[in-house]
């Protein structure tokens, strides 16, 4: 199946962001067979953080589904960078994410839907996923959301 996603970026007119580096000792992509799972990624667009804090107290929930959406966009930049292509994207499998949560939040979903709508309109069919929302106490660098991506891709051929 190909998703025509490189295309749809450009139709999009989504400004396509260069994957972020680790902020701490470990990888942020990872490729095994046909899978490719990202690192959690936070809500960052040119080296800073576009949402803080508690969703439900500091920031709102349309506030953290746009942080959502900017932290899914990073997974997509990562993936890219580790298959060449967002063509070669044949399913975007699982989406965890999770809400840095005031006390007696329960909009998580909500929340995620920012991630799971952007996968929708870059992949199309092929961007329906499973999914889990959770709701934390804090997360890294007082990040409102953090995003990781489970990927299905096309195995490359070998001559």
């Amino acid at each position: 199946m190909i998703t025509n996603a490189e295309a749809r970026l450009v139709e999009m007119g989504i400004e396509f962001p260069e994957a972020p580096v680790a902020i701490g000792d470990y990888i942020p992509v990872i490729r095994f067979g046909s899978t490719v799972v990202t690192s959690g990624q936070l809500p960052m667009k040119d080296g800073e953080m576009t949402a803080s804090g508690k969703v439900g107290q500091d920031i709102t929930v349309e506030e953290g589904a746009a942080a959502a959406r900017v932290a899914a966009l990073n997974c997509v930049a990562q993936i890219r960078s580790c298959v060449g292509s967002l063509d070669k994207v044949k399913q975007i499998v699982r989406v965890e994410g999770f809400v840095n949560s005031a006390d007696g939040f329960h909009s998580q979903p909500q929340v995620l839907n920012g991630a799971s709508n952007l996968l929708a309109e870059i992949f199309g069919e092929a961007g329906r996923h499973t999914r889990i929302a959770v709701g934390v106490n804090e997360l890294p660098l007082n990040a409102a959301v953090e995003v990781v991506v489970w990927a299905q891709v096309a195995k490359d051929v070998q001559y």
